[in-house]
């Protein structure tokens, strides 16, 4: 497995595979990876012939107030986890190597990142983006590898690669969950063992919302209300930060449930941000 931590040493790398004709898929990830994370490279070793996963905690998608310097970080079980799951390459530069001075280009998809979590962290996708076509210029993967969990971020990225004809497949793989149904995050270290026992209601929550959409179809202001008083009653630790029904493709938000949806919230735990989906067909 090759380890990159140079721009110049990843393009080298790259370039030896594109001249032999194989395909390369991208996993980007912020490191701290988990069962979520392997399963993206397991999905991108089983399609493509060289995988590249990139660790990088990307400080332009943090607000000065969020967790940029407490971001987990576990550099050596990381680079375990990928050669153990099949990955050909890890770029894991500094910061000053991707931003060697003050960025003054910036790549945004405006609507989308409006939306759901774009409302409370504003700036958060135009960093994410930036970061992300950077990686696709310097990788030229032709699939890259996103998490469900992250629903807004992965239509985001997709819109953004068909807007600048980047030349790859935005792929979506499933939420991996813990058998609580505790959607799996970095950042659920965060929760004390209080919220810990609280934080599976969110998942339980959409699925009491999905099982009553598929019996009557209620309203989606009805579902809305049931959801908050589901977490009001079983996680009362969380500040519900938004609970939304959106359309699956524009993220606008619908008046009803006799169509695909996704019911998307989010959820503060003290220092856990936590953030959850499920897509309903009626």
């Amino acid at each position: 497995m090759i380890l990159a931590e140079t721009i110049l040493d990843l393009r080298q790398a790259v370039r030896v595979v594109r001249a032999a004709g194989e395909t390369i898929g991208l996993v980007p990830t912020m490191g701290a990876l988990h069962a979520g994370h392997t399963s993206l490279i397991d999905a991108a070793a089983g399609e493509c012939d060289f995988v590249v996963v990139t660790i990088f905690v990307n400080p332009i998608q943090f607000a000065p107030t969020e967790d940029f310097a407490d971001y987990p970080r576990a550099p050596v079980a990381d680079l375990a986890l990928c050669e153990q799951h099949g990955a050909a390459a890890i770029f894991a530069p500094g910061v000053e190597e991707m931003f060697p001075r003050q960025n003054e280009t910036s790549v945004s998809v405006a609507h989308l990142s409006e939306k759901l979590c774009g409302r409370s962290r504003p700036g958060h996708f135009t960093g994410v983006c930036t970061v992300v076509a950077k990686l696709f210029n310097l990788v030229q993967p032709d699939r890259a590898y996103f998490g469900a969990k992250d629903y807004q971020q992965a239509v985001i990225l997709r819109r953004m690669a068909e807007d600048l004809n980047f030349p790859v497949e935005v792929v979506t793989c499933p939420i991996v969950r813990e058998p609580d149904g505790l959607a799996i995050s970095s950042r659920n270290a965060y929760l004390t063992q209080e919220q810990r026992l609280q934080a599976p209601a969110l998942y339980a929550a959409l699925r009491h919302a999905q099982a009553w959409v598929r019996r009557e179809t209620p309203a989606a202001a009805e579902v809305i209300q049931a959801i908050r008083a589901d977490l009001a009653e079983h996680a009362p630790l969380g500040e519900v930060d938004y609970v939304q029904l959106v359309d699956p493709e524009t993220l606008e938000d619908v008046e009803t449930t006799d169509r695909p949806v996704v019911t998307a919230l989010a959820v503060r735990f003290g220092k856990a941000r936590l953030i959850d989906n499920l897509r309903i067909e009626p």
